[in-house]
């Protein structure tokens, strides 16, 4: 593949200094080992390269290392302040009574209380009433269950992220 045919945003990533690209893997998925991986990928020839070596770090992720996935992200309906790419992704909340944002706060305590992490979801293009279903579907699950549902739900919060970083015109 030629750069020509490379996305402008994969073009400046595979460019950039190691300390630089790490920080912005680290923004994407809080998880160092999942960065040190696409890291050690780099450079891209193109988006489903980086998507499938994302996709392959994230099976391959510890318990250890997907509790310090799970811990840069914010619980559902309380996205870290200033942080547009949170409030972007909980947008489905935003909107949401009050009665529903209260009701997603217990059921997050309950689903911490059991799990001992915050509930995730891939939230992008969801309702509150849709996230709300969900945790109180899952909040039965297995531990076992569960986590894998997370690291599901972490590889696609991760892809959304990676597209976003690909697809960035020049600034």
């Amino acid at each position: 593949m030629t750069s020509t045919s490379t996305p402008p945003g994969l073009a400046r990533f595979n460019a950039l200094e190691e300390h630089a690209a790490f920080a912005v893997l680290l923004e994407a998925c809080a998880s160092p080992a999942w960065t040190r991986r696409l890291l050690a990928g780099r450079p891209y020839a193109g988006p489903e390269d980086l998507y499938a070596e994302s996709d392959a770090a994230m099976a391959d992720l510890t318990a250890e290392d997907l509790g310090e996935a799970m811990a840069g992200h914010p619980p559902i309906g309380r996205p870290k302040p200033g942080d547009p790419t949170s409030a972007r992704e909980q947008r489905g909340m935003a909107g949401a009574s009050e009665e529903l944002k209260a009701e997603m706060l217990e059921l997050n305590l309950a689903y911490q209380e059991r799990f001992g992490h915050v509930f995730l979801i891939c939230a992008t293009g969801r309702t509150g009433e849709q996230m709300c279903d969900a945790v109180k579907e899952r909040i039965g699950n297995s531990p076992e269950r569960e986590r894998e549902i997370v690291r599901t739900e972490l590889g696609k919060i991760n892809r959304i992220r990676l597209a976003k970083l690909v697809e960035e015109e020049a600034a």
